[in-house]
């Protein structure tokens, strides 16, 4: 059986990439695996528990779900594209300053879920900081340090 390979052309964290698919991959495989971004986990592998999030064209997006082929073109982001020790963006260190960093499993998929809020909604109610962060779930129960950095990333008092 001759096997069928796809030349994949995308951005990821603000570098063109091109690799070669070897099949039916998702995107959180490719993300960790070829580009070794292992910010992105896998807890559920079928969308319920959000930790997989990606901004896809600013969009979030589960990548456990879908498949790499989908981003041909597209700009992919993850929580290594907005900031690095030295330079945290100003969601990242709201979440250190409010020590919502607790365990850190769902925390590159909260910050995602707050950049897309905020990159769509600079000054959300507690309610709507609630409903966007909502599709992530958080073993440890830190969903109210997350609320709060998001109203300090947004210049709001917590």
């Amino acid at each position: 059986m001759i096997e069928r390979k796809l030349r994949l052309s995308f951005t990821a964290n603000g570098k063109p990439r091109s690799l070669d698919l070897k099949g039916n991959e998702r995107l959180i495989d490719v993300l960790r695996d070829s580009l070794d971004l292992k910010s992105v986990k896998e807890g559920c592998g079928a969308g319920d528990c959000g930790l997989c999030l990606v901004l896809v064209d600013g969009k979030p997006m589960h990548s456990c779900l879908t498949m790499a082929a989908r981003i041909e073109g597209k700009t992919v982001i993850t929580v290594e594209g907005l900031g690095d020790e030295r330079q945290l963006s100003p969601i990242q260190k709201a979440f250190v300053e409010t020590g919502a960093v607790q365990c850190g499993y769902c925390i590159p998929a909260q910050i995602l879920a707050a950049k897309n809020l905020l990159d769509t909604n600079p000054r959300p109610t507690k309610a709507e900081i609630r409903k966007a962060l909502s599709p992530v779930l958080c073993r440890c129960g830190s969903y109210l340090r997350f609320e709060e950095s998001v109203i300090l990333a947004s210049g709001g008092s917590t």
